[in-house]
């Protein structure tokens, strides 16, 4: 069941983005043929408004079909410089039509990761944590290295703040450390009644994250209540909580060109459905505002990886078009078939090594899983 979770989860937030195209299209003038939730053969279908709404028997993912958009292969077949097409088909609009129908999926990831943060903020949730009281890492496995027991801290200090941040219990801690690897980090513990400051220079873990060798105390776990908002309120975290995970996820790409295994911190589609399936599972047996709030945290997350990755500047992503668009915009050019052919194998095998190396990773994450690692 965590698999059939999982997947109808990752349907809806691939539903969300292609509902943005959709709506966009529709506005813009421009016909959408078909929409299907899930991709390969269909399964049932029913042509409703101009469009055939389909169900397809693949569940992962979807695709809002729109007239014309393939205009540009027939075009660099028939050897035109230009592509001939109908006023209601995807070029037959101005560029900057086509750049807003491009990024409307991305963006309806976006406006889903505000609202599931707002959700998140309003409705609050309780969870467990061990407290700020540390054990050096190298003391239980002497084979690893402590950049905390280098740096002076000892089993048994209480981290009470970081880099001037005030730590409450470990998932601060680890929350902290994570996102600042290969960094300084200022240290603040208490220690018999009195503060200690230390510089910990993180270590990064073969997926990017930081970490200073040390793990928490079992017997201080307690229950903890998230801070809840009222509407208002709710909505501006929602926003400012979105903004911070935009930042986050540019800053862990980046890790990617720092040392970061690929295969580690690249997950593909069966490693992330397993986790939300998981998430599902878990978290609702914990209650259920518990489990609305982690599900809505994690389906936040990945709708901004999503919004971040169909923005690069990538031929067949939506980033690719929304650049092409804004070029013949701004510059008052026509980008020739042949052109945009030859860009499309470019991304095309972008998208396959991004494909493989997900796919590695994932095959990598279940065999350790089966060997209990």
């Amino acid at each position: 069941m965590i698999v059939v979770y999982g997947l109808i989860v990752l349907c809806f937030i691939v539903f969300i983005h292609e509902m943005g195209h959709f709506w966009i299209a529709k506005a813009c003038g421009v016909r959408v043929e078909s929409f299907s939730v899930g991709m390969g053969p269909v399964l049932f279908h029913k042509t409703w408004h101009d469009t055939d709404w389909r169900l397809s028997l693949v569940p992962l993912g979807g695709y809002c079909a729109m007239k014309g958009e393939q205009d540009f292969v027939k075009a660099a077949d028939d050897g035109l410089n230009t592509i001939t097409a109908d006023p209601d088909s995807m070029f037959g609009v101005k560029p900057i039509l086509r750049a807003a129908i491009g990024f409307a999926g991305p963006f309806a990831n976006l406006l889903f990761a505000v609202i599931a943060y707002t959700v998140v903020a309003l409705a609050g949730y309780t969870y467990y944590s061990a407290g700020n009281q540390i054990q050096l890492a190298n003391e239980l496995y002497p084979e690893n290295e402590s950049a905390a027991a280098s740096a002076g801290l000892l089993t048994g200090d209480k981290i009470v703040e970081i880099n001037g941040e005030t730590i409450k219990n470990f998932s601060d801690i680890y929350g902290f450390v994570a996102l600042h690897p290969d960094e300084d980090l200022l240290v603040t513990v208490e220690r018999d009644g009195e503060r200690h400051e230390y510089t910990v220079h993180t270590a990064m873990a073969d997926n990017g994250a930081g970490k200073i060798g040390v793990v928490s105390m079992p017997e201080t776990v307690q229950q903890y209540e998230a801070k809840r908002y009222s509407f208002f309120p709710a909505i501006w975290h929602g926003v400012k909580e979105t903004g911070s995970t935009i930042a986050l996820t540019v800053k862990g790409i980046s890790l990617l060109f720092k040392g970061a295994k690929v295969t580690e911190s690249v997950s593909g589609p069966a490693r992330i459905t397993t986790m939300l399936g998981s998430t599902v599972k878990e978290g609702f047996s914990a209650g259920f505002r518990t489990g609305l709030s982690s599900l809505l945290q994690f389906m936040a997350l990945i709708s901004i990886s999503l919004f971040i990755m169909n923005l690069l500047p990538v031929p067949i992503l939506d980033g690719g078009l929304i650049l092409f668009s804004l070029i013949e915009t701004i510059f008052g050019i026509s980008i020739s078939p042949k052109v945009r052919i030859r860009v499309q194998y470019i991304g095309l095998a972008f998208i396959a090594l991004l494909f493989v190396v997900a796919m590695t990773g994932d095959i990598h994450y279940f065999i350790g899983l089966f060997h209990g690692k």
